[in-house]
């Protein structure tokens, strides 16, 4: 873990003193898009626990875009050091649902697919946006020698130092049509980064994810049922799993498989691979 945090605070020294500018544009970008997932993803459960019968959340004000209704400082932190972290969890009281198994399976999954939507759209957009940022030959070029415009368009690789963070060379500048249409780009693949990483952690089956939830709503009949106390101490159970950096090697394999299946699927769509 330390060695972890250490690299990671390390690579952020060196993108400040190399790239001021583009430093100061990742970190704005990154606070926004978690803002944003986080906040969507909390709002998401929220509405459909209203929309099921409880008011809960509505009543305590958390159906509000406000960030300070929902951040958790600790799910913060580690959204923004190790890529996975959580928010606030939204109010809920079962007793309100008018059907328990159904509404907490369907108030479980709405976050989930809120961060998918937001993935699966904001990746589209920019394979979109790429088509018309760069010049057709360019990309004539770049498709025949890696067979695919992936290496170009993932938020997981560094083509041309720097596409999808940090400033580009003059060289790739020169290929571009519109120069501008990188950081609408660039905000984009956070986006689908980051949403992704928020899908795939909510999934695991641990309380007091959503998996948890969905794993025991469906394949274990809502057998399972935890007081207050034991989600409270497996959430810091799960806090020091996350920060240990047990999980990270998983996630992060789980999530470029996923994005790279479904930048591909995008590219076949659009002729780019």
């Amino acid at each position: 873990m330390f060695y972890s945090l250490t690299a990671r605070l390390q690579s952020w020294i060196n993108f400040l003193t190399t790239d001021p500018l583009g430093f100061v544009v990742y970190v704005f970008y990154t606070a926004v898009t978690i803002l944003i997932s986080l906040i969507l993803h909390e709002v998401a459960h929220g509405y459909v626990a209203y929309r099921c019968g409880d008011p809960t959340a509505k009543w305590m004000g958390r159906l509000s875009l406000d960030p300070r209704k929902h951040l958790d400082p600790w799910g913060t932190a580690s959204m923004i050091v190790i890529g996975v972290g959580w928010a606030k969890p939204v109010p809920v009281n079962p007793r309100n649902f008018r059907n328990y198994r159904r509404d907490d399976f369907l108030v479980s999954i709405a976050g989930i697919a809120t961060n998918l939507t937001l993935f699966i759209l904001c990746t589209a957009l920019s394979v979109g946006i790429n088509g018309l940022m760069w010049n057709r030959e360019f990309l004539t070029e770049m498709r025949s020698y890696y067979g695919t415009l992936e290496y170009l368009i993932s938020p997981y690789y560094m083509v041309g130092n720097g596409i999808a963070y940090g400033e580009l060379e003059s060289m790739w500048i020169e290929q571009m049509n519109a120069p501008w249409l990188m950081y609408v780009q660039r905000f984009l693949l956070l986006m689908a980064q980051t949403n992704l990483a928020l899908a795939v952690f909510n999934l695991l089956p641990i309380p007091p994810l959503d998996g948890y939830h969905l794993v025991n709503d469906t394949l274990l009949k809502g057998k399972i049922q935890l007081d207050q106390q034991t989600f409270r101490i497996a959430q810091i159970v799960l806090m020091v799993v996350c920060f240990s950096g047990v999980l990270s090697r998983l996630l992060s394999t789980v999530n470029t498989t996923v994005y790279s299946a479904v930048l591909n699927l995008f590219l076949k769509m659009t002729g780019g691979a």
